[in-house]
């Protein structure tokens, strides 16, 4: 049972540690590298791990296997139906709550290649590792973040994935409520959207950060994974309290804001016209919280924008701001005491 422990373990450590895996669980159990590094050789034996390199450069990645792969027509496509007669039967021996998050998350996804993408077709793969199941969803449309631009008459693709992440987002207001991307994003321990030249990526396994990557080689249509580990207990209705009102009513009201999603590589975030694209459509929440991390300053005309003009248009908004260094802090309660004095 002892050695089931640490190798599950260790499998867990390496899509977020993939070099120092082994250290890590050493660490974790109060063992020596030496121990675990034969523990780590027999999942590599039995083919659940695979290693490249030598010495400290050895990376270690989980083995992939493909449990289902087709192609569908968009044309009259009902993503239910899919879930129920081709993705469900893969999940029949996992825990309710895992059944509930790849449902939520899977037909929401489909949903938006159907209504959304203007493509003609759908390629769908399931895919496991050793610890979880992958999904990947690529359609050959128009493109999400492409769309969102020219919808938005935004300058940059990059800054589609920022009104993405605040939520509430949708170019079809009538027949959606622009929820899907913001939650199941949450959902899930991976979420990746690739569409152009943009890469969008949530990992919750690295402290819910957020990254845009361009790519060099633009791809068509979008292209969607999901993955969730088997023995998550994470919890669908959780997920949607995190964002509901204080009064209970399960209002989606509450949004958090990555505040580096707004910038393009290292730029300083100086000016009124950066701070006013980042709180676009946040007044239609009750909390906006925005996250600063790994913001190191901001202008006084950026803090002024958001936490004195903002706030004065916008009274019934409640502005928090989280993970900010002293110098940020510094900017906002400047702008702040403005507001109180006034």
């Amino acid at each position: 049972m002892r050695s089931l422990e640490i190798r599950r373990y260790l499998l867990r450590q390496i899509p977020s540690h993939p070099f120092d895996a082994i250290i890590v669980t050493a660490k974790h159990f109060g063992l020596s590298r030496q121990a675990i590094s034969r523990h780590m050789r027999a999942l590599i034996e039995d083919g659940s791990v695979n290693a490249e390199g030598h010495t400290k450069s050895r990376r270690y990645t989980l083995t992939l296997k493909t449990v289902s792969e087709w192609r569908a027509p968009l044309l009259d496509l009902k993503e239910d139906f899919v879930w129920r007669e081709r993705v469900l039967p893969l999940f029949t021996n996992h825990p309710d709550n895992i059944k509930d998050i790849w449902e939520y998350g899977f037909t929401e996804m489909l949903n938006n290649a159907i209504d959304h993408s203007g493509g003609q077709e759908v390629s769908i793969e399931i895919m496991s590792s050793p610890v979880s199941h992958i999904i990947m969803i690529a359609d050959d449309g128009i493109g999400i973040f492409r769309k969102i631009k020219n919808a938005c008459n935004l300058d940059d693709e990059r800054h589609a994935v920022l009104e993405l992440a605040k939520g509430k987002f949708t170019t079809d207001p009538e027949n959606h409520t622009g929820e899907g991307i913001f939650f199941t994003s949450r959902c899930f321990d991976l979420f990746n959207i690739f569409s152009g030249v943009v890469y969008f990526n949530h990992d919750e396994r690295i402290n819910d950060e957020h990254w845009i990557f361009e790519t060099e080689r633009p791809s068509k249509g979008t292209t969607v994974i999901l993955e969730l580990t088997n023995d998550s207990d994470r919890q669908l209705e959780d997920i949607f309290e995190q964002f509901a009102s204080e009064d209970g009513d399960y209002a989606f009201n509450k949004t958090v804001v990555p505040v580096n999603l707004l910038r393009h590589g290292k730029e300083n975030l100086v000016s009124r016209s950066q701070a006013k694209r980042l709180m676009t459509r946040v007044e239609i929440f009750k909390t906006v919280v925005l996250d600063f991390h790994e913001i190191d300053k901001v202008g006084q005309a950026f803090a002024d924008e958001i936490f004195r003009v903002f706030v004065n248009r916008h009274p019934n908004v409640n502005i928090v701001p989280v993970r900010a260094n002293i110098n940020v802090r510094r900017m906002i309660r400047r702008a702040r005491a403005i507001v109180n004095n006034n």
